[in-house]
Parts: structure tokens; sequence; C-alpha cells
């Protein structure tokens, strides 16, 4: 589509300034430069009112050639559809070139370049032509001296007693107005915190005088009285102290309101605490929308604040059918929920879903049943505080954290086995939110996740004999991890998770440790061994390993339809004590939507490893580390259709040399000739709530290979061998 898309382009590029009316010109391009060189002038490029023609992965105008095929005939509807998704040309405005002029200018000197210029140059040629737009900024000022008029004695006090270090305009530093901008914003804040109910960022205005031959600049912050109109006569500003808290009837239960009430009785007025409380009612899934009020009460400074709380539906019941294919075995899934929002009269959460499958399976042979069933049961119960014991009721009203209690039951009946498991948890989630005073600062956030205990116990009742046979028991195929993934299994797990998101970056880092406990009870306790020397429990060998998860996202914004993002996925898990084989749900995988995408899901590794049986492979093809770096572009196409170019390498180990895994361990000698790289296109439907992805990848390079010609796939590309679709819903990260 891409190519078609610049063979467009190519063969109508000129023929678009047949749509320029005569005397104007098509804006081709715009460019800005700086005298003397070194300016970075990308930071003003926001303030360029005309831009040309929208590009496709900022090089090719595919949507202007698009637009360009179209006939002057607007009855016919192919014109019509042309020019809809395509983009008319960009006719130079000489008004807005101007004020384009005008706003840069303006712009410098607020960065405090004050004796800034900007001069504009347009080359023409035919019917196009180029802008360019040279900044001379000149010198940038200095903060020479800092002074205070405030008129308010009280405020003079309050601000002389206020620590020095979030000051945002110091002697010394730059002159901006952003900075001036930026303390108006902080000391507005520092006084609504502390009682000043009606006070407004229009009470503080600046005075800047320039130094005579110098670059520097003495500023004065002015704080005005307070006046309630026009008419009335100045006065110190009132500062106000909440008298009480009202609720109107809501059924939640008191204590519930008070711990995520932040506002304070006898305090004075504080914005933080208000804005507190709004955020801690909208946690609250009862809670709908909540709207605080103040009411002064009369002759006196002392406000009475109202908690008025619209509640959601407390129950719900959701049903919802799903179709599955699994390797082209075709199936359906239903799933019924249940969720109570307002459990115990706290917001607490309670929802029941039951879930039945069923999947017709094709290809076996030797096997009596040849459906696959499954029933599922899973409970959650979300408390929207920390529950624990020996906590304050201080820090309770302080913590954002939820409490979770989960249970869960399957039951997955196969022609090849018959699986049970069995599950258990109680999790804490809290978040931390910062929005730093400086102006030039992003606000970033802070999640954590803690799992106190996580329980999971697999039971196989049942394996057929043919399985049984044929994989388990057969010295042929006998293989050390297929065994060991249909065995019962207890595994008791704890684990601790953070996020890390900003404007431009994101970092995930995640460990859990299992059996560590068991393990120290198994001396204490005496817990039996099985054959193979484990400690068990209730006769159920446990597992116990090590695990750690770390992945970084960084975009860059080039414009709004171009922008770069780099991904990098690291993971190693390490079974040890109990265990020489981690849990199949706990080992890696490479290959799929999200992962190296010129490979099938499970089709790349461990190592140089290449599979043959695929009906047992996908035990093989799984890993104790895994190592995936992506880079993909991302371009606005037209209506909702966006698009994308990627390179995706990585790969999965063991680090233990498992005999049925040859190839597969990890050597750092000779790890990175092992990694895997893919190249590709994709499409994606962005509907705003969800995106649609089509991925359309090709390997470049196959660790599975030696040989020259078919390792390096990229310069030997087989499309049979070497292509792979994706589908899937959101994007890859």
């Amino acid at each position: 589509m891409l190519l078609i898309g610049i063979a467009i382009f190519i063969l109508t590029g000129c023929s678009a300034t047949r749509f320029v009316p005569e005397d104007e010109h098509m804006l081709t391009a715009v460019a800005m430069e700086s005298d003397p060189k070194g300016f970075n002038t990308a930071r003003l490029e926001p303030y360029v009112r005309q831009k040309a023609n929208s590009k496709w992965f900022s090089l090719f105008k595919i949507p202007l050639g698009t637009y360009s095929l179209a006939g002057r005939d607007t009855t016919k509807w192919i014109n019509r559809t042309l020019r809809r998704i395509g983009e008319k040309p960009v006719i130079f405005d000489t008004l807005q070139a101007q004020l384009t002029c005008n706003d840069l200018r303006t712009a410098m000197r607020n960065m405090g370049y004050l004796h800034s210029d900007v001069s504009l140059a347009t080359h023409v040629k035919g019917k196009k032509l180029k802008a360019v737009y040279t900044l001379h900024p000149g010198a940038p000022y200095d903060i020479r001296h800092v002074a205070y008029d405030i008129a308010d004695e009280n405020i003079a006090e309050l601000i002389e007693s206020q620590d020095s270090k979030g000051l945002q305009i110091k002697e010394g530093e730059p002159f901006t107005v952003e900075r001036l901008d930026a303390e108006r914003k902080r000391l507005t804040t520092f006084l609504m915190n502390r009682g000043y109910y009606r006070f407004h960022k229009d009470f503080i205005s600046f005075s800047v005088d320039t130094a005579a031959g110098s670059n520097l600049v003495d500023v004065t912050l002015h704080l005005a009285r307070y006046r309630a109109n026009s008419s009335s006569p100045e006065q110190n500003h009132p500062q106000y102290v909440v008298r009480q808290v009202n609720y109107p009837q809501v059924p939640l239960r008191q204590r519930v309101l008070e711990n995520n009430t932040a506002i304070q009785l006898g305090m004075p007025f504080s914005n933080a605490d208000l804005q507190r409380t709004y955020n801690n009612f909208a946690r609250l899934q009862a809670v709908k929308y909540t709207n605080i009020k103040y009411v002064e009460v009369p002759d006196s400074q002392k406000l009475d604040c109202e908690v008025l709380l619209n509640m959601n539906k407390p129950s719900t019941l959701s049903f919802q059918p799903e179709g599955t294919n699994t390797a082209g075995d075709l199936g359906a899934a239903a799933s019924l929920t249940y969720a109570n929002r307002n459990l115990f009269r706290g917001s607490e959460v309670l929802s029941v879903q039951l879930r039945a499958a069923f999947e017709a399976i094709t290809g076996l042979e030797g096997y009596q049943n040849k459906d696959y069933k499954e029933y599922g049961l899973e409970t959650k119960l979300a408390f929207p505080r920390m529950v624990a014991p020996f906590l304050s009721r201080q820090f309770t009203r302080r913590s954002t954290a939820t409490s979770e209690l989960s249970f869960a039951y399957n039951m997955q009946n196969r022609p090849e086995f018959h699986r049970r498991v069995f599950s258990a948890a109680w999790r804490y989630r809290w978040s931390r939110e910062h929005r730093p005073a400086a102006a030039d600062r992003s606000p970033h956030n802070l999640q954590y996740r803690f799992d106190l205990i996580d329980m999971n116990y697999v039971h196989m009742p049942w394996i057929s004999p043919t399985f049984k046979h044929d994989y388990l028991d057969s010295v042929s195929n006998r293989n050390a991890i297929l065994r060991y993934n249909y065995e019962d299994l207890f595994i008791m797990k704890i684990g601790f998770g953070i996020t890390y998101t900003h404007a431009n970056y994101a970092l995930r880092a995640n460990v859990e440790t299992a059996g560590n406990l068991l393990n120290a009870l198994s001396g204490v306790a005496h817990f039996k061994t099985n054959a193979n020397g484990q400690h068990t429990l209730f006769n159920i060998a446990y597992a116990q390993y090590v695990k750690f998860d770390f992945d970084y996202t960084h975009l860059w914004a080039f414009d709004s339809h171009n922008q770069l993002v780099a991904h990098a996925d690291l993971g190693v898990a390490w079974p040890y004590g109990n265990s020489t084989i981690l849990p199949f749900e706990k080992r890696y995988f490479a290959g799929g939507a999200n992962s190296v995408r010129g490979w099938s899901v499970r089709g790349l590794g461990p190592g140089r490893f290449r599979g043959t049986d695929g009906r047992i492979d996908f035990i093989n093809q799984t890993g104790d580390m895994k190592l995936y770096l992506s880079m993909e572009y991302r371009t606005f196409l037209f209506w909702k259709f966006n698009g994308a170019a990627f390179v995706d390498a990585g790969n999965i180990w063991t680090l233990r040399n498992y005999p049925d895994q040859p190839g597969g361990q990890f050597r750092l000698n000779h790890f990175y000739e092992q990694l895997a790289v893919a190249y590709g296109l994709g499409l994606r439907l962005n509907f705003d709530y969800f995106i649609l992805r089509f991925d359309f990848a090709m390997k470049a390079i196959n660790p599975s290979y030696s040989n020259n010609h078919e390792h390096y796939a990229i310069l030997h590309p087989r499309f049979g061998r070497d292509f792979q679709f994706h589908f899937a819903v959101g994007l890859p990260f």
C-alpha cells in the first residue's frame, strides 16, 4: 500500500498546482533558521501558523497526491471520495505569515530575548513557494534583583516565613515570562491552601525594569489588597476556616465518607484538600460524580462545606459472548458477570464471573473425545482502601490504595488431558501523581502493586493413555519440560511491581518470588520428599523461583501526525531449590503480535533452537530469559487510519542446558548472534476507545538457520517462509 502511495505522489506531485488559483502559490515547505547559528529553533515551531501539506512518515505527501488525482467535476463520486480522503494544497497566506512573525517575536521575548526580531524570506518557483523564517534572538537577559510589593501585611508576613526552595524567580537566573507565570501560579496555590478562599492570580502582577548598559532586569512582584468589587474599599484578603462538612443522605457509611474527605474541620480552607477530596470520591466505584459546595457563614470568615454525591447503580449483570479460533479450531465462549459496587456500604466491589467455552478440535488421532470444554468461576472483592492490621485512621485517610481478594476455579477438559486450576490472592494497589510547579516540567505518575500472597494449585486428574504413551512415557519423545507441566503443582508467590509514566516515556519493573516461605517451613515441619527429591506439601511438589521483568518505552513526537516510539523489554526467571524447571505459565515465549512480529506466537527460540513437531514444540519453544527491542514509526494517514513502519529484534533463552532444547542456552559471548530481526508495515484503525491493528512482517535475520542463505532472510527473502500477518487489538507497546 505504501509503494502504491509513493507512486501516486511521484506521478501527481506536480499536478497539485492545478488547484492553485492564479497569482497565488502552494506552500511546499517551511524552514526555520537562526542568526547566529546554534539557537534552538525546534521549540518555536508550534508558533508557525501555516505549514506545508502533511507527509506520511515525514517523507511522502501521499494525502496531497491523492487529492491531486481528483478531477474538477465534483458530481462524480470518485472525485468527491479522493478529495475527502486526500488533502488539498496549502495556499500561502501573507497575513498568516505576518502573524507568525509577530508570534515568534513575542515568544522569543517571553523567553528572555528582549531585543529579538524575525525576518521572512520566500523562495518562489512557478506556483510553488518555500517560506524561511530567520530568528534573530539577540542576547538573553538575566534577573539581577527581585523585590516584593505586598500591600496585605498578613500575606507579606506569611510569604516571608515560607521556604525559598520553591521560588520560581531568583536572582542570577535567566529571565522568562514562563518563570513569572510559574511564580504567580505558585503563590496563588500557596495562599489558596492557607485559607484564602477568594484569592486568585489576578491579584498578582509584575513590573520589569532593564538595567542600562547590561543584559540584566530587575523584577518586582506586586500583590494587591482585596476588593469585593470595583466600588468596594480595599482591605486585607479574608482568610477562611472550615466550620462544618455536611453530607446529604447517601448509601455510604459515615466513616467511609469521613475517610475520603480530606477537608478538615476547624482548619483553614485548602484548595489542595478540596481537590484531594474530589479525587478520593472519584476512586469509589459506587460514586458516579461528586459536587462540593462551600457556603460563607454571614458576618464571619467561616465556611460550611456540602459534599453532594450522585451514586451509580449498586448492581449490574452483563453477558458477553465471543468466538474463538485456535490454530484453525473454531469454538465459542460466553461469560456472565455480576457486580455489586457497594457491598458493605463502603464502595466495596464484589464481582462474580461464570465462563464457559467449547472448541471442536481437529487433527487428533487416537483420542476418544475430540472436543475441548472449559468452565470457570472467578470472584473478586475489592476494597477502596488499604485493608491491613495495625493501620492508624490517619494513615487510612491519607492512603489512596485499593485491596483485592480473589478466588478462581478453572476446569479444562481436553482430549489429551483434564486440568483443574484453583487460585487465590490478596493484592494491594496504590498510586501517586506529582505535578511540579515549574512550567517546563511535565507531571508524572507512579503506580505500585504488591501481591502479598498469590497461590495456584494445578491438578491433573486424568491424562489420556495415548498422550501419556506418545509424549510422557515414550523413550524417544520423553521431554522433561513437557512432563513437568503435566504433573500436579503448587505455586505460592509474592510480588511487587512499579510503573512510572511521564509525558514521553514509561517504565515498568516487576519482581516475584515463589516457594521461599514453604522452603523455610519444610525443614521445621519436615515436609515429605517425592521420588525426584522435591519437598511436597499435601503430596504436591511446590515451585521455587525468582523472576524479574523490566520494560521501557520512549516516544518522540515530531509533529501532530508523526512520532517515533522505541521499546525495550527484558525478563529473567531462575528456578532453584525445589525446582529445576519453571512452571509453564511463568516461562517466556517469543513471536506474535506483541513480540518479534516476523514469527508466529511461540514460533521463535529459544536461542537457535528450531522446532519440528508443532504438537509439542510449543512446550520446547519457551525459555527462562527474554530480550525484545522494537522501533516503530507511527504516522497519521487519513480519517481513522494510521500507518506504521517497524523493526523488531529479540529472542528467548534458557538459563540451563536442557537436552530437549539444543542451542537454547544463553551464552554472554554468543547471544547477540542469536537475535532474531524482523521488519514490516502496519495499518491501524483508530476509533479512540480501541484500536484495530494489522501488522505485515518479514523475517530479516533468522537465528534458527546457520547457512547464510536462510540466516540472512533479508538478503534472500522468500514470502512463503518469511512472511507473517498479525491481527490484534491495541498498540504493541
